[in-house]
């Protein structure tokens, strides 16, 4: 079975000390390990400085072509940082859906990270990133499709849990926005445990 991870940088594993590390990997590390069969494949489609007119031109010859049982689609994030024309990342994200509603797969959206280069001074998310991240919630709300809150299980980590950005954020490019090695892994179990309770819900 093959599960297809789709995005930009942030899904590649820019921040991570190997491709290993990316969240697309520990997620297929994580299933395997409750389900030792069948073999489940995660796919690593992410291409950095993507944005979703990008990715979703991308569906057909990259996604579509390895039969996918399962899309995650993270998006959003090179939008908000760079406060691009954010209805045309919305027009996007909405083809994107259309293409992939007769493939036949289940779809995930997966919201931005929480990341000191999407938020103010107060720790706050910019106008760009809010407004991104609403227009994320309401295009899945409005088309059913399942959204995994990565920026909420982030920020919950920082404020509520006290995670420092250290901890959690890779500073190596000197742009405080990419994930490390310990918060993709916390992605991946996080993504796993919710890819099996919906599993169950669902029979």
């Amino acid at each position: 079975m093959n599960i297809v991870a789709i995005g930009s940088s942030s899904t590649e594993g820019d921040g991570a000390s190997s491709p290993a590390a990316s969240y697309p990997n520990r997620l297929g590390i994580a299933l395997a390990a409750r389900f030792p069969t069948p073999k489940i494949n995660v796919l690593n489609l992410g291409v950095g400085g993507q944005e979703a007119p990008d990715e979703a031109a991308r569906f057909k010859r990259d996604v579509l072509a390895n039969k996918p049982a399962l899309v995650i689609w993270q998006v959003g994030t090179n939008a908000a940082w760079k406060d691009y024309f954010l209805d045309d990342v919305q027009a996007a994200i909405l083809r994107g859906l259309d293409h992939l509603s007769g493939a036949g797969a289940d779809v995930v959206l997966m919201n931005l990270q929480f990341a000191p280069a999407l938020l103010d001074q107060q720790d706050k998310p910019t106008p760009a990133t809010q407004q991104m991240l609403d227009i994320i919630a309401a295009i899945a709300k409005d088309s059913g499709t399942a959204l995994f809150r990565q920026f909420e299980i982030m920020r919950y980590w920082h404020v509520e849990s006290g995670i420092s950005f250290d901890q959690m954020i890779s500073n190596f490019d000197g742009n405080w926005l990419h994930q490390n090695d310990w918060s993709y892994n916390c992605i991946a179990v996080a993504l796993c445990d919710g890819l099996l309770e919906a599993a169950a819900l669902h029979g």
